[in-house]
């Protein structure tokens, strides 16, 4: 069996959790492939490391003085190596991050100095090969991951090795610069790792274990999550769930890799198990309940608009030349709604008022503001009838106003959208109905 094993920042802050990491490692030896991220916070007023390192980075790309700045994160590396007893000089390798820093080697090369550093710590502690992830994973001349070359060259690599630390979140560009995934993008080099050598189980160890049904800063103590489909995580993560990177869900979903996210401050925890399919019935019908603030809503009304050749292909029009991308679009016989990202529409609020009255000759519109969107899901939801009438009953006893209802014909999910200031009420009167009545 193999298993390919991603640690999160605080799982590696100090050499204190470095020490459960090696335990977690060695206590199985499927564990063959380690992805680290950079050093987190070790407290709550911490500094990452990535961000000292883009603090430092900007500090030399504008010809300032950084070295206090730089001495700062050398320390911070030393005081691992020295708590941990290795033998391990890394100077060479700061004098060469210095020397890119007065060089200019861009931020991407300097935010991905904190994942090398410490995959080779980690390698050295744990007696396994380092590959630098330089070497094997890429991106083409655009930036957009380069899914094939990584997969061919990456597989034969790790064919050769038994145990090796690969660093997370960069990998390199055709002329060799250094580019980064976005920011938790340690979660996606894991899950690349995983499919190039088709591993049995993808572990993401983290500083929580596992998914929850809810929001804790919502939700007082919310059940846990045992099993969830990529259908859900992805339903989910979209809408604001941050336990793991999105982007990390395709390459091991592609492979049929299932997910285990896992909490390394309590390894025992049997965590969040994240599947393509399952046939184990789920506790409640209900599987997460995620949402977001921030949205508007454009209303626009016109009498006989569905007999209309063309009228929802116009009215996307004005949005699409706008740059804007919509999120939902219900719509009635004489009604169409869109809901957009507030402050990407903020801008380009009366071009696309313009456009639409240009494009479609609407008797009114009306815009919304302040909207929040929750997603409730599901997969039992749709062998349970009355899901969405238990919804709103628990709403509507919350004193909360449906402004928008949207469902999927998978009937997966149901969307609502409701006024901001109703946000947190909305979220607990939906756990309350379906999880602590059943309890």
């Amino acid at each position: 069996m193999t298993k390919v094993v991603k640690f999160g920042g605080s799982s590696l802050a100090s050499a204190e959790q470095f020490k459960k990491v090696g335990d977690i490692i060695h206590a199985d030896d499927a564990r063959r492939f380690v992805v680290p991220s950079a050093p987190g916070k070790r407290f709550s007023d911490d500094i990452k490391v990535t961000d000292m390192l883009y603090g430092c980075y900007d500090l030399a790309a504008k010809g300032k003085d950084f070295e206090k700045e730089f001495n700062t994160i050398k320390e911070r590396y030393y005081g691992i190596i020295n708590e941990l007893g290795l033998d391990l000089p890394l100077e060479s390798e700061f004098d060469v991050i210095k020397a890119c820093f007065i060089g200019k080697a861009g931020r991407d090369y300097a935010a991905s100095r904190g994942e090398y550093l410490n995959g080779i710590i980690l390698a050295n502690y744990l007696g396994y090969s380092f590959i630098d992830a330089a070497d094997v994973i890429f991106f083409d001349d655009r930036g957009v991951f380069d899914a094939k070359k990584t997969n061919d060259v990456l597989s034969k690599k790790l064919s050769s090795i038994n145990n090796a630390v690969i660093p997370g979140f960069y990998g390199s560009m055709p002329n060799d610069t250094i580019k980064t995934f976005s920011r938790g993008g340690s979660d996606v080099t894991g899950s690349i790792v995983a499919a190039a050598c088709s591993a049995d189980l993808y572990e993401n160890w983290t500083d929580v274990s596992g998914f929850l049904i809810a929001d804790p800063r919502i939700v007082p103590d919310p059940m846990p999550i045992t099993t969830i489909t990529y259908k859900e995580l992805r339903e989910l993560s979209y809408m604001g769930a941050t336990v793991l990177h999105e982007d990390a869900i395709f390459p091991v979903r592609k492979a049929g890799i299932p997910i285990n996210i896992k909490n390394t401050n309590a390894p025992e925890d049997s965590g969040t198990m994240i599947v393509e399919s399952t046939c184990q019935k789920p506790r409640f019908t209900i599987t997460g309940i995620a949402g977001k603030k921030g949205f508007t809503v454009i209303n626009i009304e016109k009498d006989m608009m569905n007999s209309e050749l063309g009228f929802g292909r116009k009215v996307l029009e004005v949005f699409e030349k706008n740059g804007l991308s919509f999120e939902h679009m219900p719509s009635g016989i004489d009604t169409m709604s869109i809901i957009v990202h507030q402050e990407e529409f903020e801008p380009v609020e009366q071009e696309v008022l313009a456009g639409l009255h240009r494009n479609v000759h609407p008797d009114s519109i009306d815009i919304e503001s302040g909207l929040a969107l929750i997603a409730v899901v599901g997969r039992a939801m749709k062998s349970n009838r009355g899901t969405a009438g238990r919804i709103f009953a628990s709403l509507a006893h919350a004193h909360v106003n449906v402004k928008m209802i949207d469902q999927g014909s998978s009937e997966l999910n149901i969307i609502i959208g409701v006024q901001e200031s109703d946000f947190e009420s909305a979220v607990k009167s939906i756990y309350d109905i379906f999880v602590v009545h059943q309890l």
